[in-house]
């Protein structure tokens, strides 16, 4: 497929005014996406757990304006007009302008709420932009002839990861595959879809309870550190490895091999630190208690023989990952051991979902 193919033909219908709004959950990649070419294409394939409770709630307002010479648009944040948004929502109009030529018909009151801390490490730019283009496209659907289900999530997902680029992940759940593979049908590198082979039992309605440790800003945005790859000089072993990683899930998705997912899952979070503390320049986005909370996973995994694991996105934070059959244990073992490494100890116990929602 190709992103011509997201061109809509001339809109048949007419709308002047009304409002749409969609939640959008947040994801946590399993394999890492860690650089992108241009047109935010990954340079190697992900596959992420949809999550459920973390998640982005936005209402676009929308009114026919006079001229179409420019974007028209005003942002909130919990009910706080938020100005220091506006150039990124800018920048994402520009990029999706071709595949949604309406935007410039409109003025656009955006309002927005997360059910997490912002800047807490969670992926709040992909709950929130793929919630954004859900939103803006209900509006073109209103304007087309009908278009099917899978259509609009595709063309979701595609403008989605224009604004951000794991946002395309969050449209549908509970595991998405986004970046082309070869032995993933219908992968590909536009948008995210539905990981489309046999998933065991164990990994149905899986865990994952955030461990806040860290709810500063992030110390490097994501697009510096994608930029950074740019020349890594162990780029190219890191993008080998991703397609590896992910042949490796597909044979452990099947057969519920809980063993090997935790090397697999927790390998690729230290690669990903791993890249960011060799890069040029460089930098280090754990703290001191990130290191602490996975020592005393280890520890407990192995007194235990629990199949808990930790994974991490490019922050301090930790995802503590768990099969359902053991939440009483790992949450018993979160309260007691983990929760002072967090900030005011908070975290946030979430699991599974299964993509966006409108809101009627």
């Amino acid at each position: 497929m190709i992103e011509t193919q997201f061109i809509p033909k001339p809109y048949s219908k007419n709308l002047e005014s009304g409002q749409f709004t969609w939640s959008s959950p947040s994801n946590i990649a399993l394999v890492k996406y860690w650089g992108k070419k241009e047109h935010q294409i990954p340079e190697n394939p992900s596959v992420s757990f949809t999550l459920d409770y973390c998640k982005t709630t936005t209402t676009v307002k929308f009114s026919k304006k006079e001229t179409k010479e420019n974007f028209s648009f005003e942002i909130f944040l919990d009910g706080e007009k938020k100005e220091d948004f506006k150039p990124k929502i800018e920048t994402f109009f520009k990029r999706i302008e071709t595949y949604l030529p309406l935007l410039k018909a409109y003025h656009f009151k955006i309002e927005t709420s997360n059910s997490f801390p912002h800047s807490s490490g969670i992926a709040s730019s992909a709950s929130g932009m793929s919630a954004l283009a859900l939103c803006l496209l209900s509006i073109e659907k209103r304007l087309l002839e009908d278009i099917s289900e899978e259509q609009f999530n595709q063309k979701a997902s595609f403008l989605a990861r224009l604004g951000s680029g794991s946002a395309c992940r969050s449209i549908e759940g509970d595991l998405v595959v986004w970046g082309n593979h070869d032995d993933i049908e219908g992968s590909s590198n536009l948008f995210g879809i539905k990981y489309p082979y046999d998933v065991h039992q164990n990994f149905k309605n899986y865990q994952d309870t955030i461990l806040l440790v860290d709810k500063g800003e992030k110390q490097v945005s994501s697009s510096v550190g994608h930029n950074l790859m740019h020349g890594h000089p162990f780029a190219q072993q890191r993008f080998e490895q991703a397609h590896q990683n992910m042949s490796r899930l597909m044979t452990i998705f099947k057969s519920g091999d809980l063993e090997s997912f935790i090397k697999i899952v927790e390998s690729e979070a230290l690669t990903l630190h791993a890249m960011m503390m060799t890069s040029m320049p460089y930098f280090i986005l754990m703290k001191p208690n990130t290191l602490e909370v996975i020592n005393k996973i280890w520890n407990f995994r192995h007194k235990t023989d629990s199949k808990v694991c930790f994974t991490l996105d490019a922050g301090a934070n930790v995802h503590v990952l768990y099969p359902e059959n053991e939440k009483e244990n790992v949450l018993e073992f979160i309260k007691n051991e983990l929760v002072d490494y967090c900030q005011n100890g908070h975290y946030i116990t979430d699991q599974i979902g299964f993509g966006a929602k409108m809101i009627s």
